[in-house]
């Protein structure tokens, strides 16, 4: 193999490491943000149920009934909400 050939496919050899590095580091920081929306979606779903709960319980004087049920409520609502943005995020 000649000189010339050998350079060329150094070359080439290692622009296509770059780029594989390029992308693993876009990707890791795409991950974090990925994890910290679900983790937010999740929390807000189980805040807002707890919340409203605690509301209608004052209102109608329940304690502590609505503020259980609602905080299930919320705990599915943010479990469905999760697994919604996986659907649509592997489309």
């Amino acid at each position: 193999m000649t000189d010339n050939k050998f350079k060329t496919r150094l070359e080439i050899a290692k622009k296509r490491i770059s780029e594989r590095t390029n992308k693993n580091s876009i990707n890791r920081s795409s991950l974090l943000g990925i994890a910290f929306k679900m983790s937010t979606e999740l929390v807000a779903a189980v805040l807002v149920g707890t919340i409203i709960g605690f509301i209608f319980d004052n209102w109608f004087g329940t304690k502590p009934w609505l503020i259980l049920t609602f905080f299930f409520v919320g705990v599915i609502a943010g479990v469905l909400n999760v697994i919604r943005s996986a659907k649509n995020m592997q489309k």
